[in-house]
């Protein structure tokens, strides 16, 4: 294992099938400029589960610059990688890119959960000057499978509010589940502000929209528990 700057790997001691990891932003958050790159990799057989001690923030960024997260995952035949983040919450005036991508060998899995919160509700911040783009990519066998891409620019709050947008919702996820055990779940009970598409037979994706944080957990909890067949990291419970 290699880390360096503000970015950090906890292990703690906890029984059960995967090797769990914590990561830590020691900065609290990030800003215009800032990098984060996580490389990770789960050999035959092996089962590795990543989370997050908190929530990330994105912070105001100075004009023209932008904050950068880069997740490289790759996964060997019968392998496991679950990607379980804490919410990100966007702040007015944040510049935030995002890339991921999962390369997976033959019947390897992977879960991937993305929860999104827009603005601080509590200080009654809405995010009219957004810079967000988010963009995955999934290959199995070094096939892409998956692709998608997310772009929210200047007034965030208007487009959210509208009904084919995000219908007024303040929080948002995307959870996408690639193994042999996908088409078992596609008809997991949701929330009405939620949806589920059975890509192919190893490929579930779906997507929650709710009014705040508070509500997407509610929402989402229950179906990262139920896919992933194993208890929730215990950082989400705290």
């Amino acid at each position: 294992m290699r880390q360096s700057g503000s970015l950090k790997a906890l292990f703690p001691r906890v029984a059960g099938k995967a090797l769990d990891a914590v990561f830590l932003n020691t900065a609290g958050g990030l800003t215009g400029g800032d990098r984060m790159q996580y490389a990770l990799a789960a050999g035959p057989d092996a089962f590795l589960s990543l989370s997050s001690q908190a929530a990330e923030r994105a912070y105001r960024a100075q004009p023209g610059q932008v904050a950068r997260s880069d997740v490289t995952m790759t996964v060997a035949a019968g392998g496991c990688i679950h990607w379980l983040p804490q919410e990100t919450i966007l702040f007015e005036g944040a510049a935030l890119a995002r890339r991921l991508r999962v390369d997976l060998e033959s019947d390897a899995s992977a879960l991937i959960v993305e929860p999104l919160i827009f603005g601080r509700e509590a200080m009654g911040e809405d995010l009219h000057d957004l810079s967000f783009t988010d963009q995955w990519r999934i290959f199995r066998d070094k096939k892409l499978v998956f692709a998608d891409a997310v772009r929210l620019m200047g007034d965030a709050h208007r487009m959210l509010t509208h009904r084919a947008v995000a219908g007024g919702a303040r929080a948002m996820a995307t959870v996408l589940l690639a193994g042999p055990k996908a088409a078992l779940h596609a008809d997991l009970p949701l929330p009405e502000t939620a949806g589920a598409s059975l890509i192919a037979d190893d490929l579930l994706l779906l997507r929650f929209l709710a009014k705040d944080g508070f509500d997407l957990r509610h929402d989402i909890i229950p179906v990262i528990e139920a896919l992933s067949e194993v208890p929730l990291p215990k950082v989400w419970r705290l």
